[in-house]
C-alpha cells in the first residue's frame, strides 16, 4: 500500500525483518477455518461480524449454520428479524445481528445486492466499520486494506513497541498500511491474525498496552445479561404480555441468585429493544 510517512519505530526490527516474521510465525500457528480462502464477500462479512466479540471457537459450527439458513445478501434482507435473532442467539451482543440484516438490506435497496469492493463503500453500510469493511476487502476481495483488529494489534505493538504502554491506533494504522502488501493481502492479515493468537496465549497481552484497549465488564447481572433474557423470552414466546414478561425476568433473576428487576430498568430495557427493532408491541403484548 501507500510508503510509510514518517520513521519506522526507533529500536524495533527493521520493516523487512518484521515482515519476515510475522509470515514465519503465522505459517507455524495457521488455523484453517470455513470462511478462510473464501470469495464470497457476504460470507466474509458474516464472520467479520460474529468475530467482532465473539471467540473463533464458539463461532465455528454457527457461521456454517447461519449461512445454510441464509446463505444470500437477499435471503437475510428478506427474512423476519425474529428469524435472524433466533439464529443469533448464544453469540451475544444481539445488535450485531439487527445491524448485519440492515446492512443486507441497505444492500439490496441500494447496490443490486452486491457488497461494493472498497472499504469507503462499505462503511456506508449500516453497522459496518473501519475494521469489517476492511476485512471484507482483504479476505473476500483480497485487496489492500488496513485492517487492525485487535490480533493484528497485538503483533504490532509486540514487536515494534516492546517497551511502549498506550500505543494508539494513530501510531499503528500508517504501520499496518505500510506493511501491507499489494499481492495477496488475505495471507499477510491471515499471519498476522495467527501470529497474534499465539502471543496473546502465552500471558501478558501486549494488545492490553493500546491506548484503545478496555476490559469488558462482567455479563453476569449485567443490564446486558438482562437484556438478552428479555429478547429470549419474547422470541420463545410470541404475544406474551407485559406482566408475563416481567414475570419470567424475575424469576431468570431470582433463580441466578439476584434480586428482581426494578420496573425502570425492565421498563428502559422494553423500550430499548422495541426503537432499536428487536421486537414490536401490540398493546400490552411483545413480538419478534
Amino acid at each position: 500500500m501507500a510508503a510509510l510517512e514518517g520513521a519506522w519505530p526507533k529500536d524495533a526490527p527493521s520493516r523487512q525483518e518484521f515482515i519476515e516474521k510475522v509470515y514465519s510465525q503465522g505459517k507455524l500457528a495457521y488455523r484453517e477455518m470455513p470462511w478462510r480462502n473464501i470469495s464470497d464477500a457476504y460470507g466474509v462479512l458474516v464472520s467479520e461480524v460474529m468475530l467482532q466479540q465473539t471467540q473463533v471457537s464458539r463461532a465455528l459450527g454457527r457461521w456454517e449454520r447461519f449461512m445454510k439458513r441464509f446463505p444470500t445478501v437477499e435471503s437475510l434482507a428478506n427474512a423476519q428479524m425474529g428469524e435472524v435473532l433466533e439464529e443469533w442467539q448464544g453469540l451475544g451482543y444481539n445488535r450485531r445481528a439487527l445491524s448485519l440484516k440492515r446492512a443486507c438490506e441497505t444492500c439490496m435497496s441500494d447496490m443490486g445486492g452486491t457488497l461494493p469492493h472498497t472499504a469507503k463503500e462499505l462503511q456506508a453500510l449500516p453497522g459496518i466499520g473501519p475494521s469489517t469493511a476492511a476485512g471484507v476487502v482483504a479476505f473476500a476481495y483480497n485487496k489492500p486494506a488496513v485492517y487492525l483488529d485487535t490480533n493484528v494489534r497485538a503483533v504490532f505493538i509486540h514487536e515494534l513497541f516492546p517497551d511502549r504502554d498506550q500505543v494508539k491506533d494513530r501510531e499503528l494504522i500508517p504501520l499496518v498500511e505500510d506493511t501491507c502488501p499489494n499481492t495477496d493481502p488475505r495471507t499477510w492479515y491471515y499471519a498476522l491474525l495467527d501470529y497474534g493468537v499465539v502471543l496473546k496465549s502465552q500471558g501478558a497481552n501486549p494488545s492490553r498496552r493500546s491506548a484503545q484497549y478496555a476490559r469488558q465488564s462482567s455479563f453476569q447481572g449485567s443490564h446486558r445479561q438482562k437484556r438478552a433474557e428479555v429478547l429470549r423470552i419474547v422470541l420463545g414466546n410470541p404475544g406474551i404480555a407485559y406482566d408475563e414478561l416481567k414475570a419470567r425476568l424475575d424469576l431468570f433473576e431470582e433463580k441466578s441468585g439476584r434480586g428482581v428487576c426494578t420496573d425502570e430498568e425492565f421498563d428502559s430495557i422494553i423500550e430499548d429493544l422495541i426503537n432499536e427493532g428487536f421486537f414490536s408491541r401490540d398493546g400490552v403484548y411483545y413480538h419478534a
